[in-house]
């Protein structure tokens, strides 16, 4: 089954609880949570503190995407704010170092995952796909939502479905007319922020997500 995961970045910040909520109550299987440090990507978004209290307004699993420089110096304060994925991009850590992280999270029973940018080629993760739940494929570059997708990443999961058994994440530009086409390439979790959070029933539009292929 196709899952979804609303992207908290496009939610409205006044009334997030609210809007966490909404998506909820609409089917949404996860939440996609982006953090930014404004070094590794130009925004900044938020901090373990927030995530903690999306951990209190919610059931949903929580995927918390680090598009920070030195993750490992913070994965430790986002799990013990309710993470239950953390993902790290494989252009911020070297694959012994996330092997490590992947020994401390899996101790607390949280999963761990790695991204890589759209021009980032998919060796630089092989060495990688042993120790991690899943991969995150950015379909856009990485730092603000609403972005236009970019076909030229569904080789790249065609390729990585082959030889990865764990799930596949696709982030960027995802609506129902992208969505089918990552579908049939082998994804498992599609993140949408502006479709879903933009939309005027936010219950069909994740459906129409889901069921595009």
């Amino acid at each position: 089954m196709i899952k979804v995961a609303p992207s908290i970045l496009s939610a409205d910040f006044g009334c997030l609880a609210k809007e966490i909520r909404s998506v909820e109550t609409a089917g949404a299987d996860m939440l996609h949570i982006d953090v930014m440090d404004g070094h590794f990507v130009p925004n900044i978004t938020i901090g373990p503190v927030v995530v903690q209290y999306i951990r209190k307004s919610t059931k949903l699993p929580l995927d918390v995407h680090l598009m920070i420089e030195r993750p490992q110096d913070f994965s430790g304060a986002f799990a013990e704010a309710g993470s239950d994925m953390i993902t790290y991009h494989i252009e911020t850590i070297s694959a012994n170092e996330l092997c490590r992280e992947a020994a401390k999270l899996k101790q607390r029973k949280i999963k761990i995952g790695i991204s890589l940018n759209p021009a980032t080629p998919l060796s630089k993760i092989k060495g990688v796909l042993d120790v991690v739940d899943l991969v995150l494929v950015m379909s856009v570059h990485p730092g603000f939502s609403g972005q236009k997708f970019i076909p030229s990443v569904v080789p790249k999961i065609k390729e990585l479905r082959v030889i990865f058994n764990g799930a596949i994440s696709v982030d960027g530009g995802v609506n129902d007319q992208t969505a089918g086409m990552l579908i049939r390439a082998g994804a498992d979790i599609l993140a949408a922020g502006s479709f879903i959070f933009g939309a005027k029933d936010r219950r069909v539009a994740i459906e129409r997500i889901r069921n595009a292929k």
